[in-house]
């Protein structure tokens, strides 16, 4: 039986969602949603950043992400409304039941969007089904969302991105050349504004450019598992299930909601400590029920509420602290740091957690000491290679930053130089006017005393000057 999955994703959800409460209190109030608005920042002062925009935002530009000035600069007329997570919260737990109603297997990917598993559950039309969610949320709940239609989740989550709101679109594998590869590479999901920039450098400019690149080229520009996954992606390929909730019990995790966002800026100084504590409280647990695990995880959630992870499969099973520690430290970076990474993409993290699966009691664990010898001779080999870029690319930017600083104080000094020579320019200038004043009053004592001695001589009326004549004349 071929698995049908579908993936809801709310429309403009935070927008959405305040401009339903405003309704529901005043029925007279403006919609948001049908004018240029955006939640996020701090309405008052006006910075922070845009978390949600409305559809007439977004064809002014305005994005996810960037600065709230930056957003008024596009669109001077946008409206502002703070964030308000308990009316999310709510509309977010209605959303979520009336979907249960469709499928008992669900995966809640974030606050407003999940994955539906229909796989024999449709009498008819998998189309007819969707609008029947879609008519209900928006009789029930007044808001609207989009629904992707699939095989796989990849897909489904990319055809809920298409015409935006209150749509249903399929993506079946058959229409990915004609829906999907005309697309820019940068709106596959998992291509981060930075992989699409690279790709682009190497003239991969669309999704069907990169399903058609060879993938030793798209390895050598990505990494092994980067270009990997976009070779997958580009030609419609995932098997990964739809996770319930039951699944997800057969894991050991622990998370942590920030008090304040995780950025790039500070990710040094706050994260080594959040990992630590978290990889120890999932040892501990793990060793008190005897288990060890395969896979390491992290998982992170960023300001968007979008849940993001990383997972990686250990050589052996383990329930040691230094090595969770270790591996989440791994994920993280590459999670963060790497091509595509959150960071790059401007985000920050508000929740933070590690988890281990795939879980074994341990009690008759064996392992072959020259494949595990092995395995580890290439992870060194493999973090060695990572650590040795990760040295070339702070070199790089350090030699950047020490460019744009010798280009800064170059400016500073020209502008002192040409400050002091127009300094110098004015005090010349006034030794000059000074100097000549003094002459002046020279030349005129002179006279005076010249006037003086032919007066005593001659008489008083002997000699005057002009400027005395002229007054006898006028007399």
């Amino acid at each position: 039986m071929d698995r049908v999955i579908f993936h809801i994703d709310v429309n403009s959800a935070f927008l959405s969602w305040s401009a339903v409460k405003r309704l529901r209190e005043d029925p007279g109030a403006l919609d948001l949603r049908t004018v240029p608005s955006a939640v996020g920042g701090d309405v008052k002062t006006r910075h922070g950043v845009i978390t949600a925009k409305s559809i007439p935002a977004k064809r002014f530009g305005v994005k996810t992400g960037e600065p709230v000035m930056t957003a008024l600069r596009k669109c001077p007329e946008l409206i502002l409304v703070p964030s308000d997570f308990k009316t999310y919260r709510e509309y977010s737990r209605a959303f979520i039941a009336i979907l249960k109603t469709y499928s008992p297997v669900l995966e809640q990917v974030s606050i407003d969007e999940a994955f539906l598993d229909m796989t024999g559950l449709l009498d008819g039309p998998p189309e007819d089904t969707a609008k029947q969610i879609r008519d209900e949320i928006r009789t029930k709940l007044s808001f609207t969302v989009n629904v992707g239609i699939s095989s796989n989740k990849l897909l489904a989550k990319m055809a809920s991105d298409f015409e935006k709101p209150d749509k249903t679109h399929t993506l079946w594998p058959s229409e990915v050349p004609e829906k999907m590869w005309p697309l820019p590479v940068g709106q596959l999901f998992g291509c981060g504004g930075a992989t699409a920039e690279r790709l682009a450098g190497f003239g991969i400019r669309t999704i069907g450019d990169a399903a058609g690149t060879d993938p030793k080229i798209l390895k050598s520009i990505l990494g092994d598992r980067a270009g990997a996954y976009i070779l997958r992606s580009a030609n419609g390929i995932s098997t990964s299930p739809v996770h319930t909730e039951h699944a997800d019990a057969k894991s050991y995790s622990n998370e942590r909601t920030m008090s304040e966002d995780i950025t790039e800026l500070n990710y040094e100084q706050k994260a080594p400590e959040i990992l630590s504590g978290l990889s120890k409280s999932v040892s501990r647990r793990m060793q008190r029920d005897g288990v060890k695990a395969q896979t390491v995880g992290v998982i992170v959630k960023t300001g968007e509420f979008r849940r993001h992870t990383r997972q990686m499969t250990l050589a052996r099973p383990t329930n040691d602290e230094a090595v969770l520690l270790s591996t989440s430290e791994e994920l993280m970076h590459a999670l963060l740091f790497g091509p595509g990474g959150l960071f790059a993409e401007g985000q920050v993290l508000r929740l933070v957690g590690v988890s281990a699966a795939n879980l074994t009691s341990g009690t008759y664990e064996q392992v072959s000491l020259f494949d595990w010898a092995a395995e580890r001779e290439a992870e060194e080999a493999e973090k060695a290679a990572e650590a040795e870029k990760a040295v070339r690319e702070k070199t790089a930017a350090e030699a950047e930053r020490a460019a744009a600083a010798a280009k800064r104080d170059a400016a500073e000094k020209e502008a002192r130089k040409k400050a002091a020579a127009e300094k110098a320019a004015a005090e010349a200038e006034r030794a000059a006017r000074e100097k000549a004043e003094e002459r002046q009053k020279k030349r005129s004592a002179r006279l005076d005393e010249m006037m003086k001695h032919i007066r005593t001589r001659f008489g008083e009326g002997a000699v005057t000057r002009g400027a005395e004549q002229d007054g006898e004349k006028r007399k």
